[in-house]
């Protein structure tokens, strides 16, 4: 029962810190302290280090002899590693999502788009691009394939996050009304061409560490 209760604890202690990771409020190679996190959530330290095993199991903090656990940091080979894999998984489930899509489903993705170009922050502006990238490859009906790419996604949304904290300002996103023109008429071999183009964008921004340091950072924007 205490080893139960322990795991649940675990659970909410790992999921709130990814979202913490995933949003930018903990910079790459911060340092996360065992007894400050096991104090905020009133545990023992037993779950808090279950806690940081899931986290390494996502790729979101690492483990280093005598330097203890810190958030995982990030190069541009890595976003561009995940840009390519998004573009290869997504190009896939639309191409099995395409005979399945409907007016409806294309009249909603179009309505996240516009949503998207709207978004006065990245946050909202992540969840209205999210919602359109998913609606048009989720009638693939392919559990692995679209639970790979949520994964895809969430570390799309970190790299963002860390480098759009502020200075955010949305842009009409013509890549997403080519694509579902194309898919309008049928011609997905045009749409794929696009997606796995559009899933390629890099930005580049300079910001500003918690400590008052600048450093270069890259998020895909697509």
């Amino acid at each position: 029962m205490v080893k139960k209760k322990e795991d649940t604890i675990a659970i909410r202690i790992s999921r709130a810190l990814a979202e913490r990771i995933i949003a930018g409020e903990i910079d790459p190679g911060a340092k996360l302290r065992q007894d400050h996190i096991a104090e905020e959530f009133g545990t023992s330290h037993v779950p808090v280090r279950e806690a940081f095993r899931r986290l390494e199991a996502q790729g979101l903090a690492v483990s280093e002899p005598r330097r203890g656990v810190r958030v995982a940091s990030f190069d541009l080979g890595e976003i561009r590693e995940v840009a390519e894999m998004r573009a290869a998984l997504e190009v896939l489930a639309l191409r099995h999502a395409a005979p399945h899509l409907t007016k409806a489903i294309l009249d909603e993705a179009e309505e996240a788009t516009r949503a998207a170009d709207k978004s006065r922050d990245v946050r909202s502006w992540e969840e209205a691009n999210r919602r359109f990238h998913r609606l048009i490859i989720t009638p693939c009906a392919m559990p692995r394939l679209l639970a790979t790419i949520d994964d895809l996604h969430a570390a799309s949304a970190r790299f963002l996050f860390s480098t759009w904290r502020t200075e955010w300002e949305a842009t009409t996103d013509h890549d997403h009304r080519a694509i579902l023109a194309a898919l309008r008429q049928g011609d997905i071999d045009n749409a794929a061409s696009i997606l796995a183009r559009h899933v390629q964008r890099i930005s580049r921004k300079p910001v500003k560490t918690a400590s008052g340091a600048v450093r270069e950072s890259f998020a895909i924007v697509g």
